[in-house]
């Protein structure tokens, strides 16, 4: 997904939702040819779409309007995770190229990034070697540290979210649980991420602030080098009761700076966690990052330890194919939804109250 201010006009001739910088009144659903359901998510889907005037593809994302609205925590998602993000710009994260509506969907025209998710790769070969874990997390660890500058934090850096484009380098896309306006002092309450990633804060309920992406990143290594997350258990609460108290146990196969950082980014206590103090900068000074030069990572200057099989632009070879096998259905772009709503005519019903566009992954599991 991206990230851009979508507020949502809450009087009551309008049900037409404020896209912000991104919206494009011209774009309409028969500007494209819809090819293959390439992902999932509580309130729609993303499609590998071809735009018809230049033959280019983009992953379009396409939310309906109406599973918003009938939420039942619907105010509570759009007040909460009213992210008005800025326009954001890194060579690590999604790019979001515009977005228009029709009366009842969302588009958003998102770069097609085709390398595969990280996790589906890492599941082919179990771990990686710790030089190969190392690019992809300084990677992360960049984007991270950028969002975190513009007070952003992620929240939910999880398998999904975390993809090669067709050189190897990183992208994080879906940007559905982000929290806008969360310094350095600032902490938020929200219950949500994925249970195998989840930091002790956030499964206590206490207030947190950006050290729990600092948790995710040491989760995500942690899974990199040793195959499976850190606190895994197949019995959830079990997983939650090691996540909240049993100690991270040394396991052989990675290097003392690995476990060092391990160590300081999975410390159950935020307060004493790794980044705390000055956040990226202290992530980045980490003895196992002295081999990364970081104006060259930031550049793609460092080539990737890995190259996806990518045939083409369009290839969806690396995606699932829970997904790709999945027929396109019509109303993707049905006739009566090309006209562009006019806010004048829509019905006073649906009762906005500010929406992040992106969803929250569904929370309904935990």
């Amino acid at each position: 997904s991206a990230f851009q201010p979508v507020s949502v006009t809450n009087n009551s001739t309008s049900r037409n939702i404020n896209l912000g910088p991104s919206a494009n009144p011209q774009a309409k659903p028969t500007d494209f040819d819809f090819l293959k359901v390439i992902g999932k998510g509580s309130f729609g889907k993303v499609f590998l779409a071809k735009r018809k005037h230049d033959g280019k593809f983009y992953a379009v994302k396409i939310l309906q309007k109406k599973i918003i609205l009938n939420r039942k925590e619907q105010k509570h998602i759009m007040a909460e995770r009213n992210v008005l993000l800025k326009n954001v710009k890194h060579p690590f994260l999604v790019g979001l190229h515009y977005s228009f509506q029709t009366k009842d969907k969302l588009y958003f025209v998102l770069d097609f990034i085709n390398g595969g998710e990280l996790f589906f790769h890492l599941q082919r070969e179990r771990t990686f070697p710790e030089p190969r874990a190392k690019f992809y997390i300084a990677e992360m660890a960049s984007a991270l540290g950028y969002l975190h500058s513009l007070t952003i934090v992620y929240r939910d850096l999880k398998p999904e979210n975390i993809l090669l484009d067709h050189e190897g380098h990183i992208v994080l896309t879906d940007f559905g649980l982000c929290k806008e306006g969360i310094s350095q002092k600032d902490t938020t309450t929200t219950f949500c991420g994925t249970p195998e990633y989840l930091a002790p804060e956030v499964l206590k309920k206490l207030p947190y602030d950006r050290t729990v992406d600092w948790w995710c990143l040491g989760s995500v290594l942690y899974e990199m080098l040793f195959g499976l997350p850190p606190f895994y258990s197949r019995d959830t609460h079990e997983m939650y009761d090691n996540i909240l108290h049993k100690p991270l146990t040394r396991r052989p196969g990675a290097s003392n700076t690995a476990w060092s950082l391990l160590d300081g980014l999975l410390e159950k206590d935020g307060k004493r966690r790794l980044g705390y103090r000055e956040d990226f900068i202290e992530i980045r000074r980490h003895s196992f990052f002295s081999s990364i030069n970081w104006d060259d990572l930031e550049q793609k200057k460092i080539p990737p330890p890995f190259t996806p099989l990518v045939s083409s632009v369009s290839d969806i070879s690396n995606f699932d194919p829970e997904f790709t096998e999945e027929m396109v259905p019509n109303s993707v772009c049905w006739s009566q939804e090309q006209s562009i709503v006019n806010a004048s005519v829509m019905e006073a019903d649906d009762a906005f109250v500010g929406f992040s566009y992106a969803p929250p992954s569904d929370d309904s599991f935990l």
